[in-house]
């Protein structure tokens, strides 16, 4: 395999890939390669230049001799670089790398498990009654014998991981887990979807406002059991920050349910002679479950699956069902080896990153801005962002790693480096991918999408980021980066609107520049909406702005930064073209 396929988007995740092409075939909306011409030779320049200017910039404020470095020392730890330590002072990505070698462990364990499991399994399908073979009921097909296999051990499995996860507090995630059950199945059926919203979105708000409901306040604070109860509380005692995932998993699930009951139990897969072993993803997600398969032990498997159990990436019901039926043909040791290189790369990244750039350690220590050139200010914000995306995606790829060697293909989360986004609503369809196809399908389709006139689809827009920033956390902040990110949407889709791709069809080339004139807007305001969001706040990004824009000189660096912007956009839009060019189009 050759090292520059590695970073193909459908090396990253086979859905990406033409549908049944031996041969690739570009779209018929291909463009002729621009990588040899002389204007793209001008961006080759720009590449060559800027980034180890960018890159020297924050190491050369992460240094001992900078006057502000007294102020952040203490948050920095011993790094295993030789000189160097190490910026672990995000405390989510933190738990995240002291846990690598732990996380490893049970990443080999868990499959070697299944397979000790499903010969042990497999050998005990047919058992002896009086001297004959006796097939075992609930096997039936050998479909239906592999699904039930699978269960088992995903149930088995996942009720030790989440002891060793939350001691004795896995009482109260397996309680509600229950209790949204009864919602999907006790209730009448006008009744679940109401109810299963104001559940689900009150765990997020109750599980915030209690901590978890400690044993020691629910048995009153004079008890002793409650606090011993307490006192083995596993290796991740607040079980409620990570519950927020389980919540989309419950949602998942009560809908799915009750849009299965909706069909009658008639099969569109029969109808359509599909085969239900090899299903797209697309009939995997509506029809891979029956009205048969849903049920309880099902339910809590697939809620408890432990791979994705931790932070996703998110499958629904009927996906998972689907595969633990039928094993996808993309599950083989060629797909699953480049990932993890890629993997480790990323990782190996990050740890560069963190041993040689301080930039989350400097943002965390209420820095005074003044003391940074604007170049220097500019591009702590955007390694901030890098750190931020890293984090988020390292975790991501090891539970999808894990899944694919556990026989399960997730949807890829990240399917772009967060520095190759020009398009405000393209960003979000790859940035969480998993979690935009759960509220596309789950929130904004039922709310009418786009097809219910430009006024109400900005309505769904901020109905679905309301949800987003509430789902990752309730504070004001996130509530105003997502209002601030339909905000952004909004310039994108009016220059859509008076800047139509037809009417410029003869000339490509002025299109394409218009374009990334427009594309420097959308990063510059990607940029600042989750630098408010998930970094520095409102008043950090303020300090950080004035800093830049309060001199001549600050000014002018904006002006170069934003040229900077259109040479990128300009090759972020080549990759795409070279997509095309192999019969691909993500739309994002």
């Amino acid at each position: 395999m050759k090292i520059t396929n590695l970073y193909k988007v459908e090396t990253l995740d086979h859905r990406f890939a033409p549908p049944g092409q031996a041969e690739q075939k570009p779209l018929a909306d291909a463009q002729p390669s621009k990588w040899n011409t002389p204007e793209y030779y001008i961006y080759y320049l720009f590449f060559l230049t800027i980034p180890p200017l960018m890159f020297k910039a924050v190491y050369d404020v992460s240094q001992p001799s900078h006057p502000n470095y007294a102020r952040y020392e203490q948050l920095l730890s011993p790094g295993w670089i030789p000189g160097r330590k190490v910026d672990n002072s995000d405390a989510q990505y933190r738990g995240f790398r002291d846990n690598i070698p732990y996380m490893a462990v049970v990443l080999c364990l868990h499959p070697l498990l299944r397979k000790a499991y499903d010969r042990w399994a497999g050998d005990s399908v047919f058992t002896q009654a009086n001297g004959s073979a006796k097939q075992r009921p609930e096997e039936g097909t050998a479909a239906d014998a592999r699904l039930a296999r699978r269960i088992r051990f995903d149930l088995g499995f996942a009720t030790i991981f989440l002891l060793a996860l939350h001691g004795f507090s896995a009482l109260k995630v397996l309680l509600l887990v229950y209790l949204n059950y009864q919602i999907a199945t006790a209730l009448p059926r006008r009744y679940v979807p109401i109810t299963t919203w104001i559940f689900n979105i009150g765990l997020l708000f109750v599980n915030e406002l209690y901590h978890g409901y400690p044993f020691a306040k629910l048995a009153g604070n004079t008890s002793t059991w409650g606090a011993w109860l307490d006192s083995y509380g596993g290796l991740i005692p607040r079980w409620e920050v990570l519950f927020n995932f389980t919540v989309l998993r419950l949602i998942a699930f009560n809908f799915d349910y009750i849009w299965m009951r909706d069909r009658r139990e008639s099969s569109p897969v029969e109808k359509k002679s599909i085969d239900p072993s090899n299903l797209p993803e697309k009939e995997r997600l509506k029809y891979g479950a029956t009205v048969k398969d849903f049920t309880f032990h099902n339910y809590l498997a697939y809620t408890l699956y432990s791979p994705l159990y931790l932070a996703g990436p998110i499958i629904n019901f009927n996906d998972y069902i689907c595969q633990s039926r039928y094993q996808l043909s993309t599950i083989s040791r060629s797909r699953i080896v480049p990932y993890a290189i890629r993997f480790i790369i990323c990782l190996l990244t990050m740890e560069v990153v963190l041993h040689y750039l301080y930039a989350v350690a400097i943002s965390k220590s209420n820095p005074d801005w003044t003391a940074y050139t604007p170049f220097q200010l500019s591009m702590l914000g955007y390694f901030n962002l890098h750190v931020i995306w890293l984090k988020l995606l390292l975790p991501w790829r090891f539970f999808r790693l894990w899944a694919l060697l556990d026989g399960v293909d997730a949807p890829e989360n990240m399917v772009r480096c967060m520095s190759d986004n020009y398009s405000t609503m393209a960003f979000w369809r790859s940035w969480h991918r998993s979690f935009n196809q759960w509220v596309t399908r789950y929130i904004y389709i039922p709310l009418g999408g786009s097809r219910v006139g430009k006024v109400r689809a900005v309505m769904n827009f901020l109905a679905v980021f309301t949800f987003v920033a509430i789902w990752h956390d309730i504070n004001l902040r996130l509530l105003i980066w997502g209002w601030l990110v339909v905000l952004f949407v909004l310039p994108e889709a009016i220059a859509t609107l008076l800047f139509p791709h037809k009417a410029w069809k003869d000339s490509p080339n002025a299109y394409r520049w218009l374009c990334g004139i427009g594309a420097v807007g959308n990063v510059l305001m990607m940029m600042a909406a989750n630098l408010v969001g998930f970094a520095l706040g409102l008043d950090g990004l303020k300090g950080l702005v004035d800093g830049i824009v309060s001199t001549l000189g600050g000014r002018v660096f904006l002006l170069a930064a934003c040229i900077t912007l259109f040479v990128g956009a300009q090759v972020m839009f080549e990759v795409r073209e070279a997509e095309k060019r192999r019969g691909i189009n993500m739309k994002c």
